[in-house]
């Protein structure tokens, strides 16, 4: 007995609608998507692979600027793709494979995938460099699918924007909340250590509704010099009058499509801060707006920015002040429902990022001076574009300087 079509989604016929769209604008014949054990995030979640189906065999699947798309799936796993439209190829050998792959191609010049040439962007190389080898050999060129992925993987909602300026209040009010904890203890002389700081903040996380990839940070003095510290409840440092403090804290709302807010801000446990502070935090300070100023003013001047051109903002800065071996990380992070996005970084150090910052995309910029073994400043602020190309930040206000904490 046949069995019926699989009914396809409005939604989904819109999507491939969209995408052809973005094909034909970029000149590219197809966008290629491929995955394995799902290890190709961007393939599971633009092609809206349902979560609970298993994705064992190798399948492919070919959106063409023009077109009815075309499916390549293995003989037990042939229903995975039913959800989209187009013809269906079943294979089984890996003989049969190659060619349905080169069926799959058919008159196809040139594809879009999840590579990166160089592995210049490491965050879009999601296809192994065999399967790069074997779809070569049919004969199309292979470009990179990192706009694409960015402007169908990447861009907020209305309401996750929203939703991001409540979340961004909220960090705010527990920064305060935090700070004037860390005060109250050590004016009291009450032990206090970085785990009981980072564990007041995930209390306030959840007293909020907010949630989390992992728990945020407090890192004092020394530790403050290593950007990615994390204190534990075995591995800690206490606190005391005199200490300089760094909380970096990251949450979302507990909600489907909700996307992070991720801040640092610092403190100096006395009624003045010291000079040495002073100085690094005004310079971290200036190349964090520097950064910001250079994004606003290049769209209201209709330029187009790369996220190496915002990094250069930023870095030149603290260069020209003197520092920029201490800066040892990129300018900012793609910020979307994952902490760490998958739309362009603000990078010209790590890697080069020639993406564009286009509309309703959010990232963070926070540059950092690091002196090991004596202490780092990091000032982390979230930035949204808007549809008009608005440059906005979230939780305002900014930290302007370091906050006294014993006054």
């Amino acid at each position: 007995m046949k069995t019926a079509d699989p009914i396809i989604a409005p939604a989904a016929l819109n999507k491939i609608r969209a995408i052809q769209s973005a094909l034909q604008e970029n000149k590219i014949d197809a966008w290629l998507f491929y995955d394995f054990w799902k290890r190709n995030e961007f393939a599971q979640r633009i092609l809206e692979l349902p979560r609970h189906v298993l994705n064992t065999r190798r399948f492919f699947y070919l959106i063409p600027a023009r077109g009815e798309p075309r499916k390549l799936v293995h003989s037990i796993e042939r229903w995975n793709l039913d959800h989209l439209p187009g013809e269906k190829v079943i294979y089984l050998s890996w003989q049969s494979l190659e060619t349905g792959l080169k069926k799959t191609l058919s008159g196809i010049r040139t594809v879009a995938m999840e590579y990166s040439p160089g592995n210049a962007i490491p965050y879009i190389s999601k296809v192994d460099g065999g399967t790069i080898e074997m779809v070569r050999r049919t004969g199309v060129e292979i470009v990179s699918s990192m706009n694409l992925a960015q402007f169908f993987e990447s861009r907020w909602t209305e309401e996750a924007y929203l939703d991001n300026l409540d979340t961004a209040a909220v960090l705010h009010s527990i920064v305060n909340k935090t700070f004037l904890f860390i005060g109250e203890k050590v004016k009291r002389k009450e032990p206090l250590n970085e785990y009981d700081v980072q564990q007041f903040m995930a209390g306030r996380f959840q007293d909020n509704g907010l949630v989390t990839m992992e728990a945020p940070n407090c890192s004092v003095n020394a530790n403050s010099g290593n950007p990615h510290y994390e204190p534990t409840k075995e591995v800690h440092t206490d606190i005391k009058a005199g200490d300089f403090v760094l909380l970096d804290l990251w949450a979302k709302k507990n909600k489907p499509g909700a996307t992070y807010n991720d801040i640092t801000w610092v403190g100096y446990l006395g009624s003045s801060v010291p000079e040495k502070y002073v100085k690094i935090f005004e310079i971290v300070r200036d190349a964090r707006d520097a950064a910001l100023n250079f994004l606003r003013k290049s769209f209201s001047e209709k330029k187009s920015v790369r996220g190496c051109d915002v990094d250069d903002a930023a870095r030149a800065l603290i260069t020209e002040r003197g520092y920029g071996e201490y800066f040892i990380h990129r300018t900012g992070h793609s910020i979307t429902e994952d902490l760490h996005g998958s739309g362009a970084n603000m990078d010209n150090l790590e890697t080069r990022d020639e993406r564009a910052v286009i509309p309703e995309t959010g990232f963070s910029i926070e540059p950092g001076i690091y002196l090991m073994g004596e202490f780092g400043i990091r000032s982390e602020i979230n930035v949204f574009v808007s549809k008009d190309y608005e440059v906005i930040v979230p939780g305002e206000p900014r930290q302007q300087e370091i906050v006294a904490l014993l006054k």
